[in-house]
């Protein structure tokens, strides 16, 4: 039932992905990511303010329902934290996949925490790093770490 309940939420997200865009507002940083096992792209927008705060972060991106729903799920989670908020989101969600640790307070990765059984598939990693990858070497490409 509940594995039903997690295929649901990725789908939802995949399908409606939120977030999804360009941002063309000036000063927003811009970083191409490609998932070099499978050939998922995607484009990641972000504005961060004077105070180290994600003001707006959108994708533009191709790739299978995972990543695709991993990149909409982070965005999500994402905007309006701080940097070293992120930071600390990327990290638990890269706990989750890589080791299977889910988190203690299971709503730090709201609905990313969908994609928890993707640790189990180790072919799939790639795919639900893929958003997550780009946003940490945005972070620091740009020296916002």
């Amino acid at each position: 039932m509940l594995e039903n309940l997690y295929k649901q939420i990725v789908m939802d997200h995949y399908k409606k992905p939120h977030n999804k865009g360009k941002l063309t507002e000036e000063g927003a940083l811009q970083l191409p990511y490609k998932n070099p096992t499978c050939g998922d792209v995607m484009v990641l927008y972000m504005n961060v303010d004077e105070n180290r705060r994600i003001k707006d972060i959108k994708f533009e991106g191709e790739g299978c329902s995972i990543s695709m729903a991993s990149c909409s799920m982070m965005t999500d989670l994402v905007k309006g934290k701080t940097v070293d908020e992120a930071k600390k989101i990327i990290e638990m969600f890269n706990d989750m996949i890589k080791k299977g640790e889910i988190p203690e307070d299971e709503d730090a990765l709201g609905d990313a925490l969908a994609l928890s059984g993707v640790h189990k598939l180790k072919a799939r990693h790639n795919c639900s790093l893929l958003g997550w990858n780009g946003l940490d070497k945005a972070l620091k490409q740009n020296e916002l770490q």
